[in-house]
């Protein structure tokens, strides 16, 4: 295991049994989800492996591959997160993403199945994520089709986005901040639910204050 990967895996093995553990990835001893964060200075990433289940995970389960996909580093026996094309395909567009976290949890999983988009109900919650969590379309976990999907929901500068019939995504500026990422998307898409459940008539965040969260979210070189 090289020594300039090692902080990048425990990180990576750190946040995918935390959200493990507090159900994100839709079962305990499942292997569903994938949890990676950017390499410094490199096209490449860390990145958790396929079917192996969080609990028996080790930092050296964790692999290194290229934004093309070529294995770096990782376990003999084992392969890189079936969707390492949808976390490179982010990375690549999205430079200043460091960390990208994919899980299965309950409530964004919900909107995914009703394929609905969630509209800017917190501003704390839209200045992290964006004023519009949209959805990908449907393409079998894996593919080529959905890393595309994917990344062309997410070019526009949202912070998270549901995968229709699949789950959510989730990037940060660091991986805590993808975490937490997640963390918001599931306590707006309960409320969300909540509220729609309830019959009663909604509100999301007026107009101005839209724009003026998306003023502030827009990178300084476009303003």
């Amino acid at each position: 295991m090289k020594e300039k990967y090692l902080k990048y895996r425990k990180e990576v093995h750190a946040a995918a049994l935390w959200l493990s553990e507090h159900g994100y990835f839709g079962s305990l001893r499942g292997s569903g989800g994938n949890v990676s964060v950017r390499i410094d200075s490199e096209n490449s990433m860390a990145i958790t492996p396929s079917g192996v289940r969080y609990t028996d995970m080790t930092d050296g389960d964790i692999f290194v591959v290229g934004f093309d996909l070529e294995l770096l580093e990782g376990r003999q026996g084992l392969k890189a997160s079936m969707e390492s094309e949808m976390h490179s395909a982010i990375y690549r567009k999205r430079p200043e993403v460091k960390a990208v976290v994919h899980t299965h949890q309950t409530y964004g999983s919900v909107f995914s199945v009703i394929n609905m988009p969630i509209p800017a109900l917190f501003d704390e919650v839209a200045l992290s994520l964006g004023t519009l969590i949209e959805v990908a379309p449907y393409a079998f976990s894996g593919t080529s089709e959905l890393a595309r999907n994917v990344e062309a929901v997410l070019s526009g500068g949202a912070n998270a986005c549901i995968i229709q019939n699949h789950g959510i995504v989730a990037l940060g500026a660091s991986l805590d901040q993808a975490v937490l990422n997640a963390e918001l998307l599931e306590k707006t898409a309960k409320i969300y639910h909540l509220a729609l459940s309830s019959g009663k008539r909604l509100t999301t965040l007026p107009a101005e204050a839209i724009d003026i969260i998306e003023m502030i979210r827009k990178p300084a070189d476009a303003q």
